[in-house]
């Protein structure tokens, strides 16, 4: 079954599901929840989900998520998993405690829950993959905009959703080290929402706001794309650097026009492949979530749960003029 036949919700993900359920009662069903469908960065983790699945064997990944970024729509996409009774939820939350009661229904049923990119309360899973250590992505994302700012200068953040759990740890993390440069000064912080027109909208609002901005840095593979085509569009190359998360082959020509002089990423097929390595174990009871417990992940080596039963993935890697053509044709 191919990638594209999977993008469905509700009520005709689950006709599609009932159709193949002779098939598939075998299978370990796998649902990968997005914040929102039509994400690069999330159709890119399907894919490594999917090879995952063909290397575990009698897996099958339901690639699915509402067409927006809200928790009401990922709350209605859950409901919908639970009827159909699959194996394992693993969902990047657009809020993280909107979603927990919904979840906590799913386990009561017997579904295994984990959160993957951006968290759920953990009342409402078993465990946590952050695609990276919270703090090196928060240091990463201020160095790469003061790298380009040897004398200071004034920066912004364009972010996703005001309750969005993984940018906004970023930026508390980014905040923690703002004491190592005295010279930058943030001097907004904005929403996008993860919509391609509205992040638009806010960097162009920064740079009328901000006559005098020199960075905006976007944690979010939406909003760094976004800002830097508004950045493009206004005129301002070379005076208003963009930074941030975003995905090679999206930033690709950002960085070729100069708009963006370095992003950082982790690979998002890796991630996707080790939440659905994650799910399996835990579903077939190979693993458990519990502190400090080491699960496999295959061609990824292992995680390690803390404490809090989250485990990181990989540090962030840098992408500039040296290194995007090597990369803009993998993800």
């Amino acid at each position: 079954m191919t990638l594209t036949r999977r993008f469905a919700i509700g009520l005709g993900l689950a006709a599609s599901l009932m159709g193949s359920t002779a098939m598939a009662q075998d299978n370990v069903r796998i649902a990968l929840v997005a914040k929102s469908l039509g994400n690069g960065f999330f159709e890119a983790a399907a894919r490594g989900a999917e090879e995952a699945a063909e290397e575990l064997g009698n897996t099958e990944i339901i690639y699915t998520g509402p067409t927006s970024t809200t928790a009401e729509g990922q709350i209605e996409v859950i409901n919908s998993l639970i009827a159909q009774r699959v194996d394992a939820i693993a969902i990047s939350a657009n809020d993280p405690d909107a979603v927990a009661p919904a979840l906590q229904k799913a386990m009561q049923r017997g579904i295994t829950v984990i959160s993957w990119d951006s968290g759920v309360a953990p009342e409402g899973r078993e465990m946590h993959l952050a695609p990276s250590s919270d703090e090196l992505i928060g240091q990463t994302i201020i160095k790469l905009a003061a790298d380009q700012l040897p004398d200071g200068g004034k920066v912004a953040l364009l972010s996703a959703t005001s309750t969005s759990t993984n940018q906004n740890t970023w930026i508390e993390e980014m905040n923690k080290v703002m004491d190592q440069y005295p010279d930058i000064e943030v001097v907004a912080t904005v929403y996008g929402d993860d919509l391609a027109d509205k992040s638009y909208r806010e960097a162009q609002g920064l740079m009328q706001s901000y006559p005098d901005l020199d960075a905006i840095i976007a944690p979010t593979s939406v909003g760094i794309v976004a800002a830097a085509q508004a950045v493009q569009d206004a005129g301002k190359v070379g005076q208003v650097n963009v930074t941030g998360l975003g995905l090679p082959s999206e930033m690709a020509g950002a960085v070729e026009s100069g708009a963006s002089k370095s992003f950082a990423i982790w690979n998002p097929v890796d991630l996707g492949y080790t939440t659905a390595m994650i799910a399996h174990a835990l579903a077939t009871d190979a693993a458990t979530a519990e502190p400090g417990a080491e699960i496999p992940t295959g061609r990824m080596g292992s995680v390690t749960l803390d404490e809090d039963k989250t485990a990181a993935m990989s540090e962030p890697f840098t992408y500039d003029a040296s290194n995007i053509d090597e990369f803009k044709s993998i993800f």
